[in-house]
C-alpha cells in the first residue's frame, strides 16, 4: 500500500458513510476522504418517495446524524469522479483534481433512468433529495400527475401525490404494478387498493410521445390514447454509476462485481485487496441463497455492505495477520425493504423475486386484509412479504435465514 495516502471512498451516500464508520471501528486511524457528487451530507433515501415527500422535503428530515468516530473524515461534496487509474491508485474528478489513494471504495450507487425524449419543464425523477424537493413544489390539490413506471418508487410517489389531492395516472408496460418483486397475486391486490383511493392505471402500455412544447402537458401512449397531465414523474428504474470506471478493467456487466468480502473482481477474475464495492452498485454472491452474484437494491444493503467492506479493508490496512480470517467469514445479509402506500404498510424479507408465480402462497391472514405471503424456490422459503403484519413475519424471516 502507499504510505500517507488516504482511503478514498467515492460516493457520499449511506454506503460510503457506513464504510467510513466501519473503518474506524476496525481500528484504522489513518486518513479517509469521501468524494460525493451531491452537495448534501449523507441522508436516508427511502423516505423521499414516502413520508418526506408528503410532509415537506428538507435535508434535516432525512440527514444521518454525525458520529464522533468519523469527525475527522474529509468530505468533498459536489465533486464527481470521472476516471479511475487502478494501476497508479488515483481518481480524477470533474473539477480537474486528482486524488491518490491507498485503498479505494466504490460507492457511487445508481441514477434514475430517463425516458428517451427531449427535456421539457415538468419532468421529474425521485432519486435524490433535490429531485424530491423539486417535485414537492409541484404537488398541489388538483394537479394532474402522470407517473411512468409501476415499481415501488412509482407507486409510492403516486400514493403520496394522491394523498396531497392530485389526480394520478400510472402508466406501465407491466401487467400489474410491482409485479416483478411481488408476483401476480399480491401485485393485483395492491393495484385494487390503489384504485380504491382513486389512482388510475394504464397497464400494458408504453409512452410514444410527450405532449407540450415548453411545458409537459401529457403523454401519447402506444395505443393512441392521450393522458393529459401537468407533472410527469419518470420512475422507470435506475442505472449504475459506473462510467468513471470504464477504463479500470473491472467487471461492469451489471454494477461492479465483488466477492463475498466485497473486494472488486477485475475481468481477470482475481479480487483486489485494495478495491472494494458497497451499496446498490455492488454485485456479489449472497450465500443465504446461492453463489450467484446479484445486485440488491434494498434499503439495508448499503449499511450491511459498508460494514462488511470497512471491517475487511480495516484488517488489510492493519496488516496484523487477521485479514485472511476476516475476509473468509461468511457474508449473508438478509435483504429487507419496506413501503408505505396509502394505508398499506408493506414489509419484506429475503428475495421474493427468486420465486415463480406458481411458488407463491398465503402463509397467514387474508389477501383483502392483513396478510403474509411466502415465496418459495425448490420448496425452500426465499422471501416473505407482509401487508399490515410486522412482528408476525419474524418466524418466516428466521426460516429464510436457515
Amino acid at each position: 500500500m502507499s504510505a500517507g495516502r488516504p482511503v478514498l471512498i467515492v460516493g457520499g451516500s449511506m454506503g460510503g458513510l457506513r464504510t467510513a464508520e466501519a473503518l474506524r471501528r476496525s481500528g484504522y486511524t489513518g486518513p479517509v476522504t469521501v468524494i460525493g457528487a451531491e452537495l448534501h451530507a449523507p441522508y436516508n433515501r427511502p423516505p423521499l418517495s414516502k413520508d418526506v415527500l408528503s410532509a415537506g422535503v428538507t435535508h434535516e428530515a432525512v440527514a444521518f446524524p454525525a458520529r464522533a468516530a468519523t469527525a475527522d473524515v474529509e468530505w468533498i461534496l459536489g465533486s464527481q469522479a470521472v476516471t479511475a487509474d487502478l494501476d497508479n491508485r488515483s481518481v480524477s474528478t470533474d473539477d480537474g483534481r486528482e486524488y491518490p489513494w491507498s485503498a479505494l471504495v466504490i460507492a457511487t450507487g445508481l441514477r434514475a433512468r430517463r425516458l428517451p425524449f427531449p427535456p421539457i419543464a415538468g419532468r421529474h425523477t425521485v432519486r435524490t433529495l433535490d429531485d424530491a424537493m423539486a417535485l414537492r413544489q409541484e404537488l398541489s390539490p388538483g394537479t394532474r400527475v402522470v407517473v411512468v413506471g409501476s415499481g415501488f418508487i412509482g407507486c409510492e410517489v403516486g400514493a403520496t401525490a394522491r394523498k396531497l389531492g392530485c389526480e394520478v395516472t400510472i402508466v406501465s408496460p407491466s401487467a400489474e404494478p410491482m409485479v416483478r418483486p411481488l408476483g401476480g397475486m399480491l401485485a393485483a391486490e395492491l393495484r385494487r387498493r390503489h384504485e380504491r383511493h382513486g389512482v388510475e392505471f394504464r397497464l400494458g402500455r408504453s409512452v410514444s410521445e410527450l405532449l407540450g412544447d415548453s411545458r409537459f402537458e401529457g403523454v401519447l401512449l402506444d395505443n393512441g390514447e392521450t393522458v393529459e397531465g401537468d407533472v410527469l414523474v419518470e420512475a422507470i428504474g435506475s442505472e449504475c454509476n459506473t462510467g468513471w470506471l470504464a477504463d479500470a478493467s473491472l467487471d461492469l456487466e451489471d454494477g461492479v462485481l465483488a466477492d463475498t468480502a466485497l473486494r472488486a473482481v477485475p475481468r481477470n477474475g482475481t479480487a483486489r485487496d485494495d478495491v472494494y464495492v458497497v451499496g446498490d452498485i455492488a454485485r456479489f454472491p449472497n450465500l443465504m441463497f446461492d453463489e450467484v452474484p446479484r445486485r440488491v437494491e434494498h434499503w439495508n444493503i448499503p449499511t450491511d455492505t459498508g460494514k462488511r467492506a470497512g471491517a475487511v479493508l480495516g484488517a488489510w490496512l492493519a496488516n496484523d495477520g487477521s485479514f485472511a480470517d476476516i475476509a473468509a467469514k461468511e457474508f449473508a445479509p438478509m435483504p429487507a425493504f419496506w413501503s408505505n402506500q396509502f394505508d398499506v404498510s408493506l414489509q419484506a424479507y429475503g428475495l421474493p423475486g427468486l420465486a415463480g408465480d406458481e411458488d407463491i402462497r398465503i402463509l397467514r391472514g387474508e389477501l383483502c386484509g392483513d396478510v403474509a405471503v411466502g415465496y418459495y424456490r425448490e420448496r425452500r422459503l426465499v422471501g416473505v412479504v407482509g401487508l399490515g403484519f410486522k412482528t408476525e413475519l419474524l418466524p418466516f424471516r428466521q426460516e429464510i435465514a436457515g
